[in-house]
């Protein structure tokens, strides 16, 4: 193979492609000798051993990228297994640390979860079962020399015991800002919201799958997602509180594991996406590169894939990121700033569809409790129909003037509304909003 030299980061000189080829596929290779032996017990996959898989596999997958791999008929395939064994083993590292963690989340419906986590990682666990005996072959078929014997499973113990750390750091957090809690627990039904249009309640058939992915769902949305709520954990663990599950706040713990299950869930998600739409997914590649891609297809079902990404990952995000809005919400009105206002009706045709709903829009937007209020009426300011049964009201009695109460972040903005006569003039056509209220448009 004709290489230029260069001066990688090394240190130790030039080595020739064929050793170093070697040298970044011993471990990567003692891996799969370890899974081509038998079929391993569910407790044998563990984070160090999915931890191991993934980091052999990238810098293999990276030397060999270098080397031109992608474009060279023998050395795609075995580029392309490196890169099916490091984005299945991420994957099912993120359900791995899940199910070890899911005893402290104390989610509902926790039974059903673990048992749909434990068929996906079944699933992904034979997958890569699979691939190995597929890659040693093709290690042999490249003179890569194999190694003479693969790890055990004492190279790979699990990260849990039954011994826990003793509580020694108070982790009440007794002086906690509350314009963080408020912030966190508003992104949170943020988030939740903007995550409605994928949410569904039953499972999809492989055909509807299909037409959902990569259309509608596909590893760039998802990862969008993934940063966002990885976002809101890390404020969470800075701002609020820095300490585990186990002891402090209960109400704020329980919220963090909904945003904590859901991250994890999206981290999967991404993984096996990229793997789908990257390596499994037709594109209309031809000859080498199609080839490649059907055989890596009869050792992972792309259905099956599938299945488990949205049936299991998609679903159960969905599913924690609605589940944990009542949370989200009472922690928000517990922590928010509550004030009053008096502004006037929308002038000449009162409380009907357009101004109800910027109205409900801006205090849906923070989230935060807010009513309106006439004489010993309250209405829920975040519900369209409620406000324009207020209406109905000051309509038949002549009120000029009505109260707004709760969160004060709210109010502001229905202040500033209010003096735009809600966007509208005195004949119902729409005037352009303060600049302060964009996020209507």
């Amino acid at each position: 193979m004709d290489l230029q030299s260069n001066n990688d980061d090394s240190g130790i000189g030039e080595i020739s492609f064929a050793e170093k080829v070697r040298h970044f596929s011993h471990d990567y290779l003692k891996c799969c000798i370890y899974l081509a032996a038998g079929n391993l017990p569910a407790h044998a996959f563990t984070k160090k051993l999915y931890s191991e898989l993934a980091s052999t596999s990238q810098v293999l997958e990276d030397f060999l990228d270098f080397h031109g791999a992608k474009n060279n008929v023998d050395w795609y395939p075995y580029r392309e297994l490196a890169a099916a064994v490091r984005h299945l083993s991420l994957g099912v590292y993120s359900q791995k640390h899940i199910a070890n963690r899911l005893i402290f989340y104390e989610l509902p419906q926790s039974e059903e979860f673990t048992a749909a986590g434990g068929q996906a990682s079944q699933f992904l666990n034979t997958a890569l079962m699979k691939l190995a005996p597929v890659i040693i072959d093709e290690a042999r078929r490249l003179a890569i020399p194999i190694p003479h014997s693969g790890f055990g499973p004492e190279d790979f113990p699990g990260t849990t015991t039954r011994e826990m750390l003793p509580y020694s750091i108070d982790d009440e957090a007794k002086d906690l800002q509350k314009k963080h809690i408020v912030k966190i627990a508003s992104e949170f039904l943020s988030i939740s919201s903007r995550f409605d249009q994928l949410a569904f309640f039953e499972p999809y058939s492989i055909e509807e799958i299909r037409r959902l992915v990569p259309a509608q769902v596909n590893e760039v949305e998802i990862r969008r997602f993934e940063m966002v709520v990885h976002n809101l954990q890390s404020s969470f663990d800075t701002y609020v509180i820095h300490g585990g599950f186990r002891f402090g706040d209960r109400k704020l713990k329980h919220l963090r594991s909904y945003f904590s299950v859901v991250f994890h869930l999206l981290q999967m998600m991404g993984r096996l996406l990229h793997f789908y739409e990257r390596h499994l997914y037709d594109a209309g590649y031809k000859n080498t590169y199609k080839q490649v891609q059907d055989r890596l297809a009869s050792l992972v079902d792309p259905d099956q894939l599938l299945g488990y990404t949205i049936n299991y990952g998609l679903y159960y995000a969905c599913h924690y990121l609605s589940t944990g809005k009542e949370v989200a919400r009472q922690i928000l009105n517990q922590n928010i700033e509550r004030g009053r206002i008096q502004v006037g009706i929308p002038v000449k045709l009162g409380f009907h569809s357009r101004p109800s709903l910027l109205v409900a829009k801006i205090v849906q937007n923070y989230g935060g409790q807010v009513e309106l209020v006439i004489g010993e009426d309250r209405f829920d300011a975040s519900s369209v129909l409620d406000i324009q049964w207020a209406g109905g009201k000051i309509q038949k009695e002549n009120i000029s003037q009505v109260v707004f109460e709760g969160d004060v972040r709210a109010l502001k903005d229905i202040e500033i509304l209010a003096s735009a006569n809600y966007g509208e003039d005195t004949m119902g056509k729409g005037l352009p909003l303060p600049r302060e209220l964009k996020y209507l448009r």
